[in-house]
């Protein structure tokens, strides 16, 4: 990962010095060409004028200087361009010559399986869905043999369709979904429907003054939303109505919102902010997650790799055999950070191993908990005692715990 870093870097490197030579060679070539216009406007004038050309020589002069100067400075930042460039391709050279064998960190037979591969290929059908890479996906099914039912592809679609819209600045298709999906959408708390009612109000203001009649009858979309958005806190930490700031900037329509105390509302940072919502908001209504579970693996996957390539140094370094013996577990704990958090997890205190649907945690009476396993492990002659705390106890009465 640090590699592909190190590419990204020195790729971001090159893209802004490519602007910068642009921007400062049509800068030069600019002011070169105002100077052969004005010589040339001397020519013309002295040409009628029959009068004496030295001084008019002379500035030519300094004008084929000027161009000489300016071909050498842009042919001399070129190739300093080059050398970046240079460094692009060896940044990738060795990230392409990673040759680091992971096999030893990844269990052999973990795709084996007709039943895994099909879970693999459906994982992969729907990021590419999620994505709107819709013939991709096609073709992967044909292949691979995966059969797609309609009902799963088709809140895709309209998923994709809806964002497609909304990238193109085009609210329609995203409100008539919201309206269609309002109380499911209010179950939720969500503001998905205002926000878009609210977008359609600012680029009607966008618009100027000849938009004030349609802007003011568009208003009254604001009325069932009224009781929910009457009090917000801004970003400064004051209080106020995110229907009466909208109302408000009605009064500069004539001399321009971009010009008013209201410019924040034309921020174009708006549109990216409406897709992430829609987006969340579509996910939790058809019970998905946000990202793809294949996104989600795969950034694991990177942060987790570099570990795992460290601690497999250390067992062959010391030679520590058995230590990664079960496929199933890792040998240490992997900080994934708190994004990677989906569900809770108890680790039995007694045999340190997480639970699971087979060794699940119980809870007895005393109030402590320990894993099945372990409670099994403890019980002597249809007694227990708590590893924690001196009471005894029938094992029949603890019971099991859900999270």
């Amino acid at each position: 990962m640090e590699q592909c870093a190190c590419v990204e870097r020195e790729l971001e490197k090159v893209l802004h010095r490519f602007v910068m030579y642009g921007h400062q060679s049509e800068e030069r070539l600019d002011e070169l060409l105002r100077s052969v216009c004005e010589i040339r406007g001397q020519l013309v004038a002295f040409g009628v004028q029959d009068a004496d050309l030295s001084v008019l020589s002379q500035t030519m002069a300094q004008c084929c200087k000027n161009i000489k100067e300016t071909v050498q400075m842009l042919a001399s930042r070129h190739k300093d361009i080059h050398g970046s460039v240079s460094k692009v391709g060896k940044a990738i050279d060795r990230v392409r010559n990673f040759d680091a064998e992971i096999s030893a960190v990844v269990a052999e037979t973990v795709w084996d399986t007709p039943e895994r591969q099909k879970y693999l290929s459906e994982t992969i059908v729907e990021h590419l869905y999620r994505q709107g890479m819709l013939s991709v996906a096609e073709d992967l099914c044909q292949e691979s043999g995966v059969v797609i039912d309609m009902s799963m592809k088709q809140p895709f679609l309209e998923l994709n369709r809806i964002l497609e819209a909304l990238r193109m600045q085009d609210l329609r298709p995203a409100l008539e979904w919201a309206v269609t999906n309002r109380q499911r959408l209010l179950d939720l708390n969500s503001s998905l429907e205002f926000k878009l009612h609210r977008l359609y109000f600012i680029s009607l203001l966008s618009g100027g003054i000849g938009n004030q009649m349609e802007a003011l009858q568009y208003a009254r979309h604001f009325q069932p939303f009224a009781s929910q958005h009457q009090r917000a806190c801004t970003h400064d930490g004051q209080i106020s109505d995110d229907i009466q700031i909208l109302m408000g900037s009605l009064v500069y329509l004539r001399h321009g919102i971009d010009n008013s105390p209201y410019r924040t509302l034309l921020e174009t940072n708006q549109w990216a902010e409406i897709c992430n919502i829609f987006t969340r908001d579509a996910c939790s209504l058809l019970g998905l997650s946000v990202e793809s579970p294949l996104s989600v693996s795969f950034a694991s996957g990177c942060m987790a790799l570099p570990v795992l390539m460290n601690i497999k140094q250390v067992i062959e370094q010391r030679q520590c055999s058995g230590v990664w013996t079960h496929k199933d577990e890792l040998p240490i704990e992997i900080d994934l950070g708190k994004k990677c958090w989906y569900h809770s997890v108890f680790a039995c205190p007694i045999l340190r191993q997480q639970t699971s649907e087979s060794n699940p945690p119980m809870k007895l009476i005393c109030g402590h908990v320990i894993s099945r396993d372990a409670l099994n492990k403890l019980t002597n002659a249809g007694k227990l005692k708590c590893p924690y705390c001196p009471m005894e106890q029938n094992p029949s009465h603890a019971k099991q715990i859900y999270f």
